[in-house]
């Protein structure tokens, strides 16, 4: 579900705040109805008119990208660095679920979905984000129980649901760990490992429910198929029950 006012400008008709100009003058029919109320909610089967008009809703559209080192996860950028969205050759309004930081490589979605992107970003439908971090420091169980207990950020305490110790370099006193995390917060997990004493020094997301990098080198992308978008859906679905 998404508000009525975001539907209409994603649609291209107007501006989000021309679109909340409109539904209060009454130029605004849902399903034969006019509305008048701001935060009305509406999904894909609504019937939404303007001026008497049906809204024509762009196709929904689902990209899988191996996100490289050095673009920001944003749709546009004030210092005119490269984007996510200049890598996919769609001239559609996407954007992309969730976020990566400039540094950090890895899977990201893209879609003009907002139910969709909503849906796998929200911590309680529980959908597993997976990374490899190459960390300074001989990591060992002192460093990775708190991770699974949690840890404190903000004054929110967000934990690993999974935390895997996949090999130690002693020599160099390097390590590298699976982490698996629900939430989403704004360096998330580069800032759980600082906060056990094992700053990063390389960050990649591998895998995000059941989708994985396969086939897909650095700043490949493809569409996502009809059965894995259902997959998807169907997993929240299940998680909710």
């Amino acid at each position: 579900m998404e508000r009525l006012q975001k539907v209409i400008a994603n649609s291209g008709v107007t501006s989000r705040r021309k679109a909340e100009e409109l539904i209060k003058k009454g130029h605004v029919k849902v399903d034969g109805k006019v509305v008048y109320e701001m935060g009305v909610k509406v999904d894909n089967r609504s019937v939404i008119e303007v001026d008497g008009k049906e809204l024509e809703r762009e196709e929904k559209v689902y990209y899988i990208l191996n996100k490289p080192r050095g673009v920001v996860t944003t749709t546009s950028d004030d210092k005119h660095r490269k984007t996510v969205v200049d890598i996919i050759d769609d001239k559609r309004r996407i954007y992309p679920v969730g976020r990566l930081d400039y540094d950090t490589t890895g899977l990201l979605l893209l879609t003009n979905d907002g139910e969709f992107a909503n849906y796998m970003m929200h911590p309680k439908n529980e959908i597993d984000k997976v990374y490899v971090a190459k960390v300074e420091g001989v990591a060992t169980g002192s460093n990775i129980v708190p991770l699974k207990k949690g840890i404190n950020l903000d004054g929110v305490i967000v934990k690993a649901t999974r935390c895997k110790l996949r090999s130690v370099d002693n020599e160099a006193k390097t390590s590298i760990l699976e982490i698996t995390i629900h939430d989403g917060k704004n360096h998330q997990v580069k800032r759980m490992l600082d906060a056990v004493y094992l700053p990063v020094i390389k960050l990649k997301r591998e895998r995000i429910a059941f989708l994985t990098l396969k086939g897909l080198k650095s700043g490949e992308y493809r569409k996502l198929t009809k059965k894995e978008v259902s997959q998807l859906y169907n997993l929240v679905n299940v998680k909710n029950k």
